[in-house]
């Protein structure tokens, strides 16, 4: 998602918490304005930030030192040596390309060193830009001997002819040079499309073929999206691009010596899939001499536009394992953190995963994608979990918090090594760098303490869901709630029980230090108004392939007494067994159902035990597709949830764009009216009645989606319709949960 588009929907984002009640808190302790990494070269005259481009690798290290590629003003861009004694960047002298509109991707090795630059069209989908023709990509081979590199004979030459947001280079193990980027065509009157292209080179990048479409089924997502290549595995390519349409980033593999256009020679896969879970951030890096062949992504969502959840991810690892040919996936940051544009660097020396991004300077977030300073995080190759918070800083310029656009190397680093990564501050145009040994950690700051509470008033009882945002990797968190409650969970649910005003305080440690901050929580008299009941929380799961049991997790925010509503859509007719605690309120609603088509709609809701698992799993009779979820509500009644019978509607034509659920009749003031619907069909498209709040919406096997809207008086709703993007078959169902009090 380009920056202005992201910008404006993530302030909408901001005012509808404001208007739901979310309040947000920040320590108000002085921040000093503390320099972190080197500054160094300034520039001018280049049209992008020179270390932009999230996929691209700017750095190399050769004979005992680190190189870059860097702009020179007045000149081009230049290859530069880091004289680590001097803490300087040393200009060779040696010119690659003299374009001001291009950026490029770097590619050292062990004999060669290999400089892909291309003109750079950035698109967006509310404004997009068509790629240019006329404007060569080129590559650039340089030989290396005695402190000097030399451009080989031949070169450039023309990967493609026209311009791209991105572009990135590997070397497979024939030699051969592969490139891919995205290229946007079309116009405002006829509309625009945006294609995946691929080329691949003679061994040692000396020839190309015509650039081609990546051969699989349907490479053409967002005029947003950018696509990234690597190479594993010893005798593999991998390209993956983000689809923000579709919520996916999707994977495409071949083997090396196959045919490069063959659509036989590429297996295609989505790496991640669902509403939100795609943006136009990713870095690919891999190690050839990892036996597994893992290839390691980082990627950002777009979480932070489709969920009102600040727990979400924002950036995740995604770590594809050939052995199994599947991806698995760990949060880097959160919505909450407020991070941007990843990078990551594999440490072989320490066997660990260091992961780098832009955040702010300073607690809160204007909009996620803001520039600040550069943060890093680390986590296990073989186990990749982060801790909290946004990281440790490693570049900061403490006079103006603008850096932005971190890059690194492709290789992997050691002991001889070191970590140097570099950015760039865009308002004061200057380059920027930090470079420590590798196993020195970056001087630890103490955390800036910052939460949100939701809600921050009503009447008692009052649960109230604390949410930690806070800055500078704090390691412990204590809650005081000012009733004399207590909590050392980084971000705990509370309930409230009599009427006052109380101050609520989190402090945040670190080995560094702490800071606190508080928050003004306001409780009136009893009684069920609108508003009681509040969804705290929710989760999804699907399969793609029939599997003899359903699993949902309990939402993270869930906590005892709270009603969990689970939906789920199953493929074909399968019965289902619920597990223990479980109440059924739809049990099987047939949408055409048979043995051989059709699929099943299933509704229950559970109090949580003050011990309940952290998954639930139903079983299936026979297996099947499926698609399901779990939202929690708080300030439901326990011993009566339903506040109404459960009504349902089915249409079976597979004609039909919307279905209208009859009206229902509530029995008190302050429900929350849910609701859910489920097709025999895998393609995600629905959209809830009007002012409903769409919770979850599972995509893969079988579509599932639920939602909710609050009824403050009592009496009957009205029909509700839901809307698909597609004809579909359907089902769906609506009930009213019960206010405590």
């Amino acid at each position: 998602m380009n920056s202005a588009t992201k910008r404006f929907l993530s302030q909408v984002f901001a005012f509808c918490l404001a208007v739901a009640g979310t309040a947000v808190f920040t320590s108000t302790a002085a921040q000093a304005a503390t320099t972190y990494g080197t500054q160094s070269i300034s520039y001018s005259g280049v049209a992008n930030p020179p270390t932009s481009d999230k996929p691209q690798s700017k750095l190399w290290w050769n004979d005992g030192s680190w190189w870059a590629d860097m702009w020179t003003t007045g000149s081009g861009w230049h290859i530069y040596r880091l004289d680590r004694s001097a803490r300087k960047w040393v200009d060779t002298g040696l010119r690659n390309d003299n374009r001001a509109n291009t950026l490029a991707d770097t590619l050292w090795d062990g004999s060669h060193l290999y400089i892909a630059s291309h003109v750079v069209t950035v698109s967006g989908d509310s404004a997009p830009k068509p790629s240019v023709s006329g404007q060569p990509a080129k590559l650039y081979r340089y030989s290396y001997a005695a402190g000097t590199y030399t451009l080989d004979g031949g070169f450039p030459t023309t990967i493609t002819n026209n311009s791209s947001e991105s572009m990135t280079i590997d070397q497979d193990s024939t030699g051969a040079i592969w490139a891919t980027w995205t290229q946007v065509a079309g116009s405002s009157s006829s509309g625009y499309t945006n294609t995946v292209y691929m080329n691949a080179s003679a061994p040692g990048g000396t020839s190309w073929l015509a650039p081609f479409v990546l051969p699989v089924s349907n490479p053409r997502p967002g005029p947003d999206d950018i696509s990234a290549v690597v190479s594993y595995g010893n005798n593999k390519i991998g390209v993956m691009w983000s689809d923000q349409p579709n919520g996916a980033m999707w994977w495409a593999t071949r083997t090396d010596g196959t045919a490069p256009t063959a659509t036989s020679s590429w297996r295609v896969q989505p790496a991640v899939k669902g509403t939100g879970q795609a943006d136009d951030h990713l870095n690919l890096k891999a190690l050839l001499a990892d036996p597994s062949g893992r290839v390691y992504a980082a990627t950002k969502t777009s979480l932070d536009v489709t969920s009102s959840d600040p727990t979400k991810p924002q950036l995740e690892l995604l770590v594809f394992k050939p052995g199994t040919g599947s991806f698995t996936r760990s949060t880097i940051a959160t919505v909450g953190d407020c991070v941007t544009r990843p990078q990551i660097l594999l440490d072989t020396k320490n066997n660990t995963v260091h992961a780098f991004h832009t955040a702010p300077s300073t607690s809160g977030c204007a909009f996620p994608g803001a520039a600040g300073s550069i943060y890093e995080k680390t986590a296990s190759m073989d186990n990749p979990v982060f801790g909290a918070g946004r990281g440790t800083p490693v570049i900061q310029d403490g006079s103006s918090a603008n850096i932005n656009d971190v890059t690194t190397t492709k290789q992997a680093v050691n002991s001889s090594t070191g970590i140097v990564v570099m950015a760039t501050n865009h308002v004061t145009k200057r380059y920027w760098y930090s470079d420590r040994p590798l196993g020195t950690a970056p001087v630890p700051t103490a955390p800036v303490a910052a939460f949100t509470a939701s809600p921050t008033s009503g009447p008692a009882p009052l649960p109230v869901s604390f949410t930690d945002t806070s800055t500078g990797s704090p390691t412990s968190w204590s809650w005081t709630f000012g009733d004399g409650g207590t909590s050392t969970s980084r971000s705990p649910s509370y309930q409230y029980s009599a009427a006052g005003t109380y101050t609520a305080t989190l402090t945040a440690s670190n080995s560094a230090g702490s800071t606190s901050a508080s928050a003004t929580i306001t409780l009136t008299g009893g009684g069920s108004g609108s508003g009681a009941v509040t969804a705290v929380g929710t989760s999804t799961n699907s399969s793609t392939t029939a599997t003899p049991s359903v699993t949902l997790t309990r939402p993270t925010a869930a906590a005892a007494g709270d009603v969990l509503v689970a939906s789920i859509t199953t493929d074909l007719n399968p019965a289902v067994t619920a597990p223990a605690g479980w109440t059924a309120m739809v049990n099987g609603l047939s949408v055409n159902g048979s043995a051989t088509s059709g699929a099943r709609i299933f509704a229950y809701y559970h109090v949580v035990g003050a011990s309940d698992p952290a998954s639930y799993t139903w079983s299936l009779g026979t297996a099947a597709k499926w698609g399901g979820g779990i939202t929690a509500y708080r300030g439901v009644s326990q011993a009566t949830p339903l506040d109404s019978p459960v009504v349902t509607a089915v249409d079976t034509s597979y004609s039909a764009t919307s279905i209208t659920l009859p009206s229902i009749t509530t029995a008190s003031n302050g429900a929350m009216l849910i609701g859910g619907i489920g097709y025999d069909s895998g393609t995600p498209g629905t959209t809830p009645p009007s002012g409903w709040t769409e919770r979850w919406e599972a995509t893969g096997g079988q579509i599932a989606q639920a939602a909710d809207l609050p009824q403050a008086t009592a009496g009957a709703t009205g029909a509700a319709t839901w809307t698909f993007s597609t004809v579909k078959a359907s089902g769906a169902w609506r009930a009213a949960l019960k206010p405590a009090g």
